[in-house]
């Protein structure tokens, strides 16, 4: 009961976070160099062409008019129409978002699967040469940025040896599994490391704890006491690290759909920024706030869950 009671508060609490960011990307877009009409219609248009164009877009209208328009739509689930693919943007969304949270979920699935055993690892062979090497190593995926990490993995794996598409989604769901890995391995590689550094942490602090010293003491085997009890509780300071930067990836996601052509929100929202498209890049932002708000709210959730002594309020 206490986490419908918690999830309900922090939903209204959303309320007032969704209208302060409408209103500053609505006024924010509009400082993009440019007019949406001229786009559209190219660089022979008249003035004449352009004007009417605008007027049947709503742009000669005053801004405050405008965002008020725009605010009584979104008050109603509409976020208006897109000037560039020519369709509702929810519609857009609700094609392209799936995409998205695909690719963090199979990002944050390749980060527990690289951070979980090394970190572990590191841990259990504290200031030994396993845990010396990954300590190292990870530091050299933390400082390349991640286009550049998705290029070289299309390179050897895409081009080299033919493993994975070098690009795309595909159409059928072993496509999309296959077109899927090596975008969630780029974003695994840049949060894997943070991961690593907080669990290895937390893991040595509990495996000086005097429960733990009693638990070996009993002769429980030392993979039972580092699995079966270290882990756990080491693993709750590391799921916040986890939630926070899941988080933060979820607004830099469309580097890495550019690199790898995948049709997800970040890709739209680039394709939209250059074609000056106002409704869909205002509408993606506001789903970009609401997926940070999300991953926040699961994070705190998860945390509770794993710490009885976390009160949610």
């Amino acid at each position: 009961m206490r986490y419908v009671v918690y999830i309900l508060k922090r939903v209204v609490s959303l309320i007032p976070v969704l209208l302060g960011i409408s209103f500053i990307v609505f006024f924010l877009i509009r400082l993009i160099p440019g007019d949406p009409a001229a786009t559209l219609l190219g660089v022979h248009a008249t003035p004449q062409a352009v004007k009417e164009l605008r007027d049947q877009m709503g742009l000669e209208k005053p801004l405050l008019s405008q965002y008020l328009t725009f605010l009584g739509h979104l008050l109603q689930g509409n976020l208006g129409f897109s000037y560039v693919y020519n369709s509702s943007v929810l519609g857009l969304i609700a094609t392209s978002l799936p995409v998205t949270i695909w690719l963090l979920v199979s990002g944050t699935f390749f980060t527990l699967l690289i951070a979980v055993p090394l970190a572990v690892l590191a841990a259990a062979r504290r200031n030994g040469i396993a845990d010396n090497i990954i300590r190292a190593v990870p530091v050299v995926g933390l400082g390349l940025p991640a286009f550049l990490l998705g290029i070289a993995l299309i390179v050897v794996f895409g081009l080299k040896l033919g493993w994975f598409p070098v690009g795309g989604y595909g159409q059928s769901l072993a496509e999309h599994v296959r077109g899927i890995v090596l975008p969630g391995i780029t974003v695994a590689l840049t949060l894997a490391p943070i991961v690593i550094r907080s669990l290895r942490a937390s893991m040595i602090e509990v495996l000086s704890s005097d429960y733990i010293v009693t638990a070996h003491s009993k002769g429980i085997s030392s993979a039972r006491v580092v699995l079966g009890h270290a882990l756990r509780n080491a693993a709750v300071s590391s799921v916040t690290v986890l939630g926070v930067n899941i988080a933060y990836l979820t607004g830099s996601t469309l580097v890495v759909e550019r690199v790898f052509s995948l049709p997800g929100i970040g890709q739209q929202m680039i394709n939209s920024i250059f074609g000056r498209d106002f409704p869909t890049v205002q509408g993606i932002t506001l789903v970009f706030a609401i997926m940070v708000v999300v991953v926040n709210l699961l994070t705190d959730v998860a945390h509770s869950a794993l710490d009885p002594r976390v009160q949610l309020a």
